[in-house]
């Protein structure tokens, strides 16, 4: 996996083109720039800056361009993920979930799945 750095402007282009692609520039426009307050340039220049990071593609189609996504949304997930532990909790899992425990943050329904995956996890050794 190729890692490759986004940012949050960036990751809302991107998140446009992983539900619905290929997607034209005016398309990507017309459905992030009012509700983030951009203009069509702000927007222009993200997907400028996915190009050139080879983030997603463009292909002709006559006057137009079609855009693509390249990066895959679980290797940004993972990516994301792990930076944030790498930058919060020292590469570690458990001071994440132990930090939304104690902030009292978790609903019964996060803990029910919390303890799920940990029992497939001794299950699957």
């Amino acid at each position: 996996m190729i890692i490759i750095r986004i940012s949050n402007g960036e990751s809302l282009v991107m998140e446009a083109l992983w539900r619905r692609s290929p997607l034209t520039a005016e398309d990507i426009v017309a459905d992030l720039a009012k509700a983030n307050g951009w203009s069509q340039a702000t927007v222009k220049t993200f997907i400028n800056r996915l190009l050139k990071k080879k983030a997603i593609k463009a292909e002709r189609d006559g006057r137009r361009y079609l855009y693509r996504p390249v990066m895959r949304r679980t290797d940004f997930i993972t990516t994301e993920s792990q930076g944030l532990l790498d930058r919060l909790f020292d590469g570690r899992l458990a001071p994440l979930v132990a930090h939304f425990s104690q902030s009292k943050t978790l609903s019964s329904e996060d803990i029910a799945e919390l303890k799920k995956l940990i029992e497939d996890l001794d299950h699957d050794k």
